[in-house]
């Protein structure tokens, strides 16, 4: 993933958001990259699969009015 810019910093973001620094176990995103992690697998799937809801064309996201 390292030539894939773009995707990288998307599993990045959602990795910091669902595993935060504050957490003491945590590992930053670099040493979870680099021991290949299962938070960084996950946050890599992630990435990949907003990666193809937001490059569909054809489908029109719905979201909730929020009241």
């Amino acid at each position: 993933m390292q030539h894939d810019l773009q995707l990288r910093a998307a599993a990045r973001a959602i990795y910091e958001a669902c595993y935060p620094a504050e957490d003491r176990t945590s590992l930053s995103f670099g040493e979870a990259e680099r021991y290949g992690t299962i938070h960084y697998r996950q946050a890599v799937e992630a990435a990949q699969l907003a990666r193809a809801v937001l490059a569909s064309q054809d489908e029109q996201l719905v979201l909730p009015v929020l009241v």
